[in-house]
């Protein structure tokens, strides 16, 4: 028996989401005094690879094919299903990242396995049973799910365990799967990514702003605090809809779910659409000229105020204290 787990790629390089997803993976193989092996997708160099045997995977199963040099879920989901076939994994665990939300359910299939998506803990364990906590209602409350059939598999939240060092031995392997030419039908002809410093999903600290901010040509203030907090930058939707920010940093229910450490809130009123996408962040400031704005009800801490004038102070004191 032994516990799998997807280390997604993008360019050869691994996330902090991937390394979250070990780590909680090797908490899981130990609770079940289990092997954990990694399997990775794509052109990946062994360096890199081996860099997974600090999170507590013994093994990667390495995967790289001219077929599966594009992202397909189903021809992943085949690949991965696998590949816990051969391992005799009986349960599997990803990020659920955007990828990982398409992946999941796919694999959850093929190998007739429970799935619990979004999850934030660390499981309860019974015999056979699994309990897990996981985000529900587009992350406004939380559920307590029970696997109890005999694979398993679950969709980790980025920053919701954390990285955690527990350094091995570990091998690299070649791993060959069939793939059905059914699984390959979908061509992705273009993948854009977001070319931040900071990935949106990965970040433990975001700086957002909405329709406060009054135009583009404001943004500049919103940049320079995120630049000085190691940040990365976000949008509501309205402001992604006028083109005034890119559509790859709108946060929400119809955009990117993320839940980082910080994130602080600008002249964004806080609707039930945009909170979906961001209440499960741990710590949540709203800026806000509006006193009456939703957003200051699930506020952690709120300041009322204008944007352009208390922007700039932040700026002014992160610039002293770090001089």
């Amino acid at each position: 028996m032994s516990v799998l787990v997807y280390v997604e790629q993008a360019e050869g390089k691994f996330k902090k989401s991937v390394f979250e997803a070990v780590s909680y993976a090797k908490a899981i193989a130990d609770q079940q005094s289990a092997d954990l092996t990694a399997i990775s997708i794509g052109n990946v160099a062994e360096s890199e690879l081996k860099e997974l045997g600090k999170y507590g995977a013994s093994k990667v199963l390495n995967v790289c094919s001219d077929q599966l040099k594009n992202f397909v879920n189903q021809a992943y989901a085949s690949v991965i299903a696998s590949a816990a076939a051969k391992e005799n994994a009986t349960v599997v665990v990803l990020s659920n990242s955007f990828t990982g939300k398409g992946l999941a359910p796919r694999i959850a299939v093929k190998l007739k396995a429970g799935l619990v998506d979004g999850a934030v803990e660390l499981p309860k364990v019974d015999g056979g049973k699994f309990t897990v906590k996981k985000t529900a209602f587009s992350g406004k409350a939380f559920a307590i799910t029970e696997i109890v059939s005999a694979n398993k598999v679950i969709a980790l939240n980025p920053n919701a365990f954390g990285i955690k060092e527990n350094a091995g031995e570990i091998s690299v392997e070649d791993f060959f799967a069939d793939v059905n030419q059914s699984d390959l039908n979908t061509v992705i002809k273009e993948i854009v990514r977001a070319t931040d410093k900071v990935s949106l999903p990965d970040a433990e600290i975001v700086v957002s702003a909405g329709r406060g901010l009054k135009g583009p040509e404001n943004w500049g203030m919103i940049e320079e605090l995120a630049g000085l907090l190691g940040a990365a930058t976000a949008c509501s939707k309205p402001v992604s809809d006028a083109d005034w920010r890119p559509h790859a940093e709108h946060v929400g229910q119809t955009g990117i779910s993320i839940s980082p450490n910080l994130y602080i809130a600008i002249g964004i009123s806080g609707a039930i659409q945009h909170l979906a996408g961001v209440s499960s962040s741990k710590v949540i400031v709203v800026i806000n000229k509006d006193p009456e704005a939703p957003f200051f009800k699930v506020a952690d801490y709120g300041i009322v105020g204008d944007a352009f004038d208390i922007v700039p102070r932040l700026i002014e004191t992160l610039k002293k204290n770090q001089s």
